[in-house]
């Protein structure tokens, strides 16, 4: 099964995804969209498996709980281990966070809007 392309977990949750003019948007109905760009966006992570696991033990600590987004983005971040899905944590510079699964596709357009 492949990735969802949608928001999994935090703000924006089960939103899917537009790309225009390079740019990935998260289409959130008649309350708008949002552009991820380096604009947008403050910090962003890969959630891989390595991520997933020290990130376990940070939370306690409480250096990534909040970009993480708790237990949720940790079993998220479980379940990503499907060839050709991302698992990306997403801090915006308006303090809302999300939990993206993209696909290779959308994926390589959210690298590269952020440069």
């Amino acid at each position: 099964m492949g990735a969802k392309n949608a928001v999994i977990a935090g703000d924006y949750e089960r939103s899917k995804f537009l790309v225009s003019k390079g740019k990935l948007i998260i289409a959130i109905g008649w309350k708008g969209n949002v552009t991820i760009s380096k604009d947008t966006v403050e910090s962003w992570e890969e959630m891989s498996e390595e991520h997933t696991k020290s990130a376990a033990s940070a939370i306690g600590r409480g250096l990534v709980g909040s970009l993480i987004l708790g237990p949720v983005g940790l079993l998220a971040g479980l379940s990503a281990k499907n060839k050709g899905t991302h698992v990306v944590a997403i801090q915006f510079k308006d303090g809302k966070r999300s939990l993206f699964e993209l696909d290779d596709k959308l994926h390589k357009v959210l690298v590269t809007s952020m440069f």
